[in-house]
């Protein structure tokens, strides 16, 4: 099991130390053009987690082929490109751009208008134009999200990315005016792990494809109950805002978690939800 940031939850290029501390590094979504992002203020922090409306901003897919990517190699972790865009051709377009990557498709983004296309087309598209791995990033939203992921298996993609934020508001407490500029942004953080174990549960009993689980990881045992609902996979997200140490603390947590448990290794775990728990399947090693 591999241990990566979040997209957009991590600067690698200020914070490189944290960043090498990751078996794989996700970078910021970038799209065909640059773009400014939304309007401040752009994070809040609420009791259950942060809501954030930055609005994809980014220099542009030509300016980051030419200055970050060169710089981001040099961190020496595998790295994903985390892409972004208003239609199937945009995201294409970006595919077409990247190489000795991973690219997560970001096809969720609370922040911005969403893509006219579905997330199949997007994902055919740039399937059509790149043999490199393609994780499709999904909303939480979607109430049958497996059906989603059934669709985006059958159009080429070879790994899912659970959960994406979900849309909030905070307002603030004098003047009960939305706190971001935007009105409502992503949240994450803690409040959203049930959330992603329900998404992560269902959709690798659909497809059984690798997954990445992101949201509200904290600790170890956040960790390891996503390895039980099938993720192959562990993002850090909010927590690397507060706590950039956390890579190895969690990598520490969750092998304590794992010897607690008897089991030889975090992969034994993975699944084990779908089958009547780790007792269950000990006693069918046995």
């Amino acid at each position: 099991m591999r241990i990566l940031n979040a997209s957009g939850c991590l600067d690698a290029l200020t914070a490189p130390d944290v960043a090498r501390s990751l078996d794989a590094f996700v970078s910021k979504t970038v799209t065909p053009l640059p773009r400014e992002g939304n309007a401040p203020v752009r994070i809040a922090e609420t009791d259950v987690g942060m809501l954030n409306s930055i609005g994809l901003a980014n220099p542009g897919i030509d300016a980051f082929l030419e200055e970050h990517l060169p710089r981001l190699a040099e961190l020496g972790v595998p790295l994903w490109v985390s892409v972004g865009g208003f239609s199937a051709g945009d995201y294409a377009e970006t595919c077409a751009g990247l190489t000795d990557v991973t690219i997560e498709l970001n096809l969720s983004c609370p922040n911005v208008e969403e893509a006219a296309d579905t997330a199949a087309a997007i994902v055919a598209a740039c399937r059509a134009v790149t043999n490199l791995p393609l994780y499709a990033k999904l909303s939480p939203a979607n109430w049958d999200i497996s059906e989603v992921a059934r669709a985006v298996q059958v159009a080429g993609a070879d790994g899912l990315s659970l959960v994406n934020t979900m849309r909030g508001t905070a307002l603030d407490e004098a003047t009960l005016e939305p706190r971001l500029g935007t009105w409502s942004g992503g949240l994450s953080g803690p409040a959203l792990k049930p959330v992603v174990l329900a998404a992560v549960y269902a959709c690798w009993s659909a497809t059984r494809m690798p997954i990445v689980g992101m949201g509200g990881v904290m600790t170890g045992r956040d960790a390891l109950e996503l390895v039980a609902v099938g993720a192959q996979d562990v993002a850090l997200g909010t927590v690397l805002f507060r706590d950039p140490e956390a890579p190895e603390r969690v990598r520490a947590e969750l092998a304590a978690e794992v010897a607690a448990l008897g089991v030889a290794d975090v992969d034994d775990v993975r699944g084990v939800a779908h089958e009547g728990g780790v007792a269950s399947r000990l006693s069918l090693t046995l």
